[in-house]
């Protein structure tokens, strides 16, 4: 079972298109028909379902995919452990990442790392809303904390700070908050599922801030709307450095209590699934964003 076929198939398999999988290749419509054929002939299952109008993946189709997935992968990991350089790593990488962040600091390093890897396909899911690793397929994912899965393993791209901020034009209005205490009498948004959350003082005494309280009165599922509203003078809210680091400098956002500090400082990582090689292009991407990003964070200069 020779691996040219693999890759067909787990094209094929994503675009839905054999023609398509098979120019990306390199390969004629026919020669890859015939291609795909063979594997599915060698396997003794049918793959793909196949009409004048479209192709689909078959039952068999959908439980070969993973297993075919992860022989590339191994295929990739033994070409880069014999030395092969970056013009032989090659292939989709998915990833997922927050639609804000990815933005702000990935997307326009996109062009860069394509260039330099012309092997690579990137397919990039950008949502504020967490997706899952496994069930999407996905090679890396960005995360705002280490998830407590045991399927998944981390890596630190950098680390970040969560600060209370509000606008000028909030403050003018309702007052600065001195103290934790004082934020009984403002108006708060909340970011998602986000409830409490956990103080330390100058003097090391500990706080908590319920965020779901009766004067929280806009929660929201998406960063940048998030930012927006904090600037627009919805309330005081807790946002990433890296988020808000721009809007600090220029006095569109003001940072309030800062001498508390969240009790557990959060950081950005880059997560994958623990039952996957490390392929070659899931490694020079982690490198690449650990050196464009990682090693000196914008918002932390």
């Amino acid at each position: 079972m020779e691996t040219e076929g693999i890759k067909l198939f787990v094209l094929a398999a994503e675009k839905l298109n054999i023609s398509a999988a098979g120019r990306e290749l390199g390969m004629p419509p026919s020669v890859a028909s015939a291609r795909l054929a063979k594997l599915e002939k060698a396997l003794g299952a049918d793959l793909l379902r196949r009409s004048t109008r479209k192709v689909a993946l078959s039952s068999e189709g959908e439980e070969f995919l993973p297993f075919a997935r992860e022989i590339l992968a191994q295929e990739n990991a033994a070409l880069a452990a014999l030395g092969f350089g970056r013009e032989h790593v090659s292939g989709t990488l998915r990833f997922t990442a927050p639609s804000t962040f990815a933005q702000q600091y990935i997307v326009p390093l996109v062009p860069e790392f394509l260039e330099m890897y012309p092997g690579i396909n990137l397919d990039l899911r950008l949502s504020d809303m967490e997706l899952d690793l496994i069930q999407g397929s996905f090679d890396l994912a960005l995360r705002d904390s280490v998830l407590p899965d045991s399927n998944l393993k981390a890596r630190k791209l950098a680390d970040d700070q969560r600060i209370f901020c509000a606008s000028p034009e909030y403050l003018e209005k309702w007052g600065t908050p001195r103290h934790p205490d004082d934020l009984h009498s403002h108006q708060l948004i909340a970011f998602k599922s986000q409830t409490s959350v956990a103080l330390v003082g100058p003097k090391g005494e500990k706080t908590q801030v319920e965020q779901r309280s009766s004067q929280n009165r806009l929660i929201i599922d998406d960063g940048l709307s998030y930012k927006i509203a904090t600037m627009k003078g919805a309330g005081i809210a807790i946002h990433a450095m890296w988020s808000v680091h721009k809007e600090l400098k220029t006095g569109a956002l003001i940072r309030l209590l800062p001498e508390f500090r969240v009790e557990s400082e959060p950081a950005l990582w880059l997560v994958y699934p623990k039952s996957n090689v490390l392929t070659a292009k899931v490694r020079v991407f982690i490198d690449f964003l650990l050196e464009r990003i990682g090693e000196r964070p914008p918002w932390l200069t």
